[in-house]
């Protein structure tokens, strides 16, 4: 031991390599009580930050734990490896992906091992290997065989500089340049692979409402992402402008020209007598029809149109749309706020009911209606009870968006809006009932290297063809660093044979979005080494869901959403029996210093490394996991770290006395005392452990080594209550500070390692941990404020007087009854009314705090739990504690005492 703490280097070093010699966190294949623990995997970026720690730190604490419990626990890892930042590194150094990917791994995996991660590394997965994405290409033929593929045109940015697609985030700035040449980006068709997710929409929806082990803001983020919609499509004529018209040879006016009727999809078809403008997206097929002779409607399309922007924009047309409720025309608009892939991309503009319609109207000067007015109060039913007109809202500085009753809508007039959603659903000619959906199917193609290959060939006779599964892995040529898709740069891996007539073909250069990898690696670890299959169905069923899944909100909707989305197809076409993927969801909350997120270009980066070689890794989990719940954001404290290395520097040296010169003191009341925080700790620990609430369950841990130590400071303590104490300790400790806990169980004498040891148990009911801890706490309390407010120096004895038994029974009553008249209640009972002015008194004070009221200890546990109790009052002010019965004691004290509220006497 040095004077400035424990050499914890050591400590971790020996007991690392001694649980890897022991290959204590190997977890066979078949096992009798699975439960399946897992941190979403990590792009190997090369470095552990702090984010990484604490979702790794969650992970393995509560592996540990269920290890502990009696669980087979898998507790595995591996990498996110494919993907752009590895491309562009490359790129940048001169070399080649897989040699920076695997470099990265490398240095990853030697800190997770620095910080004691219990990983099972014999079930390590990468996604980068052949071995892994050749069943992303087995399963994108499953997929397609199944009818869930297609290929169609989609609109990428395009840097023409580069010759590459660029993903969003390397479109820079409102100039929307491309990131690595500020070239500005264009926009392009190109023919993409799509996975078909929209036809599981409906179960994806309607399944959130059962994962009740998951955050409801995650669950609401995936609602929100599906956006279910029902609602009304129907058609809108649209034709020119009457005037001015062109004139044909003959000199008479020709009629306006017409192009056909557009489908509109709206929620709100009971305020259709209030649209007064038709807008449609910019890449409508009319939008860029009108592009090729309106010089205007090509400004905005090409160089206006922004559906990111805060604002809506827009440019009149010279068409108008048909109002199919009231045959009446309107104004058609291209505007950028319509999006092609939402809805039909089009939409009717009703500006007194939509603030975004409002808001463009204005902008543009179309009418505002108002259609719909508020429920008057006392309505009942489809139509007003009196048949009267309602007065219209004023609409003219904002939209009325709720439902109400519709005016100004002819014959509908008076009916309410959803009576009237569905008559005029019924009543025009080409409205329909329609469900939709925001979801849209994903897009997996990626014009970059570094990914799976998609494993598809093109023949000019076949068409798209599938590479047949014993074709498989289609692997990835050697990288070549050049502008665009480096597939398409390698001519001879691109050319190849058609595998149905033979004849020349050409291999797909498109690789798959990484989001695949992640969707169904889990299912992997499981059977890592399989060659066969991608899992092996059986062990999945017995390991799958997995139980606790942790990883960052940031990953709240896609990878979630696409992970549930292949468990459902699997589910359907390769026999899995589960349909959700995590059953427990864990969304961590981040790490910050002074407020504000760590990251490298506010430079407040704290580096793990630092911290684990300064105070060592379980003094880094350890601040980590008390700081705060899992859910919640915390600051880094480096004063936080340093106490909590104090801390265990201080439990370490609790042990080694202890062991060096066992105490020989008697099972006395403090015993007793100390053996019920030991109860009590273990009880609250246990449940906070199971709930992922760490921070509860270490202050548990914390507060009863403090116990410890003000019971070796009082009294030479009994030796088997302060072993178990330590025991109790060692074990609440050890998952998450793992190697001071396995030293000191050693240095103790214990068998085995105490990640093997069982979980520490109690008999206590929390319950009645609580209300024993509060009366000594209210107690302790209470006798600070007679001593200040008397002030009294030097107190002489303390008497502590339980209260008389007719209280307990008074309050036992008030917390039952329902009774309007509490205190006419009490006094039916002969012996509480026998008290007189007392029991008024006190019936008059319960009836006050009715709704407040808690159950108390029953009289004898309160003597018994105050009694042991009365040395920290005794250690506090120095002076002898003597708990009476209410019999006993003075009658002013008595008339003072409650339940959970003893009468306090203090002489000097």
């Amino acid at each position: 031991m040095s004077d400035q703490g424990y050499d914890h280097a050591a400590v971790e070093g020996r007991w690392q390599d001694a649980w890897d010699d022991a290959d204590v966190y190997r977890t066979p294949d078949d096992v009798d009580d699975p439960t399946y623990v897992l941190g979403m995997y990590p792009y190997p970026s090369g470095e552990l930050h702090m984010g990484h720690v604490r979702n790794y730190t969650i992970t393995d604490a509560y592996a540990r734990y269920r290890r502990m419990r009696g669980d087979d626990v898998l507790h595995p890892m591996g990498w996110d490896a494919f993907g752009l930042p590895a491309e562009n590194a490359a790129k940048e150094r001169d070399t080649n992906p897989q040699d920076w990917t695997f470099d990265c791994i490398d240095r990853m995996r030697d800190q997770m091992g620095s910080i004691g991660l219990g990983i099972d590394w014999d079930r390590e997965v990468t996604t980068c290997v052949p071995e892994y994405y050749r069943w992303n290409q087995w399963l994108f033929s499953r997929f397609h065989d199944e009818g869930l593929v297609d290929r169609r045109d989609a609109e990428v940015n395009w840097c023409p500089h580069c010759e590459t697609v660029l993903a969003d985030e390397q479109v820079e700035g409102e100039a929307e340049l491309c990131w690595r040449c500020d070239t500005p980006v264009e926009t392009r068709e190109l023919e993409q692979w799509f996975l078909q997710i929209t036809e599981y929409a409906d179960e994806l929806l309607e399944a959130i409402d059962d994962l009740e082990g998951w955050p409801n803001s995650v669950r609401q983020m995936q609602r929100n992402w599906i956006g279910r919609q029902y609602g009304t499509e129907l058609e809108f004529d649209i034709s020119d402008r009457e005037a001015p018209r062109a004139s044909n040879e003959g000199g008479e006016r020709s009629e306006p020209r017409e192009h056909g009727s557009v489908e509109a999809f709206t929620t709100r078809v009971d305020t259709i007598y209030g649209a007064t403008f038709f807008a449609l997206a910019p890449d409508h097929p009319i939008s860029e029809d009108l592009a090729e002779t309106d010089d205007d409607v090509r400004h905005f399309v090409e160089q206006e149109a922004d559906p990111e922007g805060d604002e809506p924009k827009g440019v009149a047309t010279d068409l108008t749309a048909t109002n199919p409720a009231t045959g009446e025309e309107i104004p058609v608009f291209v505007a950028d706020f319509v999006l092609s892939d939402v809805g039909t991309g089009a939409l009717m503009g009703v500006p007194g009911h939509d603030d975004r319609d409002h808001e463009f109207a204005e902008k543009m000067g179309v009418a505002i209606e108002p259609v719909i007015a508020p429920e008057p109060e006392g309505r009942d039913g489809e139509t007003v009870d009196d048949g009267s007109v309602l007065d219209a809202p004023d609409v003219s500085e904002a939209a009325y968006t709720e439902d109400g009753v519709l005016v100004n809508s002819g014959e509908y007039s008076g009916l309410d809006s959803e009576a009237a959603r569905d008559r005029l659903t019924d009543d025009i000619e080409s409205a329909e009932h329609t469900t939709q959906y925001q979801l849209r199917d994903w897009g997996i193609s990626r014009q970059r290297y570094w990914g799976t290959p998609i494993p598809v060939v093109h023949c000019d006779d076949c068409g798209a063809v599938t590479v047949p599964d014993e074709d498989l892995p289609v692997e990835l040529p050697e990288f070549v660093n050049t502008t665009g898709n480096p597939l398409d740069a390698a001519d001879e891996w691109k050319q190849t044979n058609c595998p149905d007539c033979g004849g020349p073909a050409t291999r797909e250069t498109d690789t798959m979005d990484t989001f695949v990898d992640s969707s169904w690696y889990f299912l992997r670890y499981v059977s890592p080494d399989l060659d066969d299959a991608p899992f092996d169905v059986e062990r999945a069923n017995d390991w799958l869901p997995v139980d606790q899944y942790v990883g960052g909100i940031e990953h709240a909707v896609m990878h979630l959403l696409y992970s549930r989305f292949f468990t459902k197809v699997l589910a359907d076409h390769e026999g899995l029996e589960f349909r959700e993927p995590f059953e427990d969801l864990l969304a961590h909350g981040m790490v910050q210093l002074e407020g504000s997120k760590m990251s490298k270009s506010k430079g407040n980066v704290v580096s793990p490394q630092r911290i684990v070689s300064e105070y060592g890794a379980d003094t880094a989990r350890l601040f980590m996991m008390q700081a705060a719940q899992p859910d919640k954001a915390f600051d880094w404290s480096e004063e936080g770290v340093r106490s909590t290395y104090a801390f265990l520097t201080r439990l370490r040296e609790t042990v080694e006395s202890f062991v060096a010169e066992p105490p020989t003191g008697d099972a006395d009341a403090v015993a007793s005392y100390v053996d019920g925080e030991i109860d009590a700790a273990v009880a609250i620990a246990g449940e906070e452990y199971e709930d992922l609430q760490f921070n509860r369950a270490l202050r548990e841990t914390q507060d009863l080594v403090r116990t410890l130590h003000q019971y070796a400071e009082y009294t030479d303590p009994d030796p088997e209550t302060f072993e178990r104490g330590l025991s109790a300790v060692l074990r609440l400790l050890a998952p998450v500070s793992p190697h001071l806990a396995e030293e000191l169980w050693d240095e103790l004498g214990r068998d085995g390692f105490v990640v093997d040891a069982d979980w520490p148990t109690a008999t206590v009911d929390r319950a009645g941990v609580e209300r024993r801890r509060r009366l000594v706490e209210n107690t302790r309390e209470d006798v600070r404020d007679i001593v200040e407010v008397a002030g009294i120096a030097d107190p002489e004895r303390i008497d502590v007087v339980v209260a008389p038994d007719w209280k307990y029974d008074a309050l036992e009553i008030a917390i039952e009854s329902d009774a309007p008249n509490l205190i006419g209640e009490l006094m039916s009972e002969d012996h509480i009314r026998e008290q007189g002015d007392a029991a008024a008194s006190y019936g008059q004070d319960l009836q006050a705090e009715r709704e407040a009221l808690q159950e108390p200890l029953a009289p004898d546990a309160e003597r018994e739990a105050l009694e042991s109790a009365a040395w920290l009052i005794e250690r506090e002010f120095d002076a002898p504690v003597t708990v009476i019965d209410a019999a006993e004691a003075d009658e002013g004290t008595v008339k003072n005492a409650e339940p959970g509220r003893p009468g306090i006497d203090i002489v000097e």
